[in-house]
């Protein structure tokens, strides 16, 4: 679990204790990593942060969303989103983990005022909170395009939808046709979707596999619109017997201005045993001359300091 000694390196994992599902952004001129806090179902009642201005050393911020800020939910909070829009701060999230439509759970939505919260339920009860399609309403990731229009991926169980949020980030619009909810489920899609744009292409990533087990991994497609169709292209990210098993659910950091870009994800230790025993890693990821994304290495040494330059929001 430690750092590099290089101190121009971050070192993988970037920080300590058992996280996953990151969600990477770029807020008010820092890097900010939002995970789930790794532990039996039971145990996963709060959310943590970190931030950095440099991709190399990471401050803690704790508990900026707790189970009790949230009436309806009761346990496995996991795999928080936020986005920015008109100044706050909007953070998707999973709890309960429900089973079926007879079950009180899904997506939520709290909203704070600054990256690190505190954040507070905005509805009182979920926004996404019903079987569409047949997917588990888990594994939110909000994604705002040029045009405006802001968009939230979801869905476990082999099964993935969209929905257009409303510019209040807080409640759901029709698509043109009237859908509420698209299915765009690529094959092989297993949960924990993804998606971003470079250089006018829609590059959806998702998670494939078993969670828990050592063949977690990561796959892409590339479209031309952020409701797909999405093609599998491959895998980008997955187990190495020398580094790390179930390396998988990520998210996607930006160098701004540039076409450089890094992946965030969780993998299991070689010396871990149990499912929830994840930590958070950072790794360069590399698109290849033809817009193709080169499967990434994972490392130990994680990735070189990247000094944010001015402020960015």
């Amino acid at each position: 679990m430690g750092k590099s000694h290089n101190a121009s390196l971050s070192g993988n994992p970037v920080f300590p204790g058992w996280y996953a599902d990151p969600e990477a952004r770029i807020f008010e001129g820092k890097y900010w990593i939002y995970p789930t806090y790794s532990a039996p179902y039971d145990q996963q009642t709060h959310f943590d942060a970190f931030h950095s201005e440099d991709l190399v050393q990471w401050t803690k911020v704790e508990r900026i969303l707790e189970l009790g800020d949230i009436p309806w939910a009761r346990r496995a909070m996991w795999a928080p989103s936020p986005i920015e829009r008109n100044g706050r701060y909007y953070y998707y999230f999973a709890a309960n983990d429900i089973q079926s439509n007879d079950e009180l759970g899904g997506i939520g939505v709290a909203v704070a005022d600054h990256p690190a919260g505190p954040y507070r339920d905005a509805l009182g009860k979920p926004l996404i909170d019903r079987f569409h399609h047949g997917a588990q309403p888990i594994d939110p990731h909000a994604f705002i395009d040029d045009d405006g229009i802001a968009y939230l991926y979801y869905g476990g169980w082999g099964h993935c939808n969209v929905v257009r949020l409303n510019d209040d980030m807080i409640s759901l619009a029709a698509f043109e046709d009237g859908d509420i909810y698209k299915e765009v489920t690529p094959e092989q899609f297993v949960e924990g979707p993804c998606m971003i744009k470079r250089g006018g292409s829609y590059y959806f990533m998702w998670a494939e596999g078993g969670w828990g087990g050592p063949g977690y991994s990561v796959a892409y497609a590339i479209s031309e619109s952020p409701v797909g169709p999405f093609k599998r292209v491959g895998k980008i990210l997955q187990q190495n017997p020398d580094v790390a098993t179930g390396a998988g659910h990520h998210g996607m950091i930006q160098i701004p201005g540039e076409d450089e870009w890094y992946i965030v994800y969780h993998r299991r230790p070689l010396s871990e045993t149990l499912a929830q025993n994840r930590v958070v890693c950072m790794d360069r990821l590399w698109f290849e001359e033809d817009g193709s994304i080169r499967p990434v290495e994972m490392t130990f040494e994680g990735v070189q300091a990247r000094p944010m330059k001015g402020t960015q929001r």
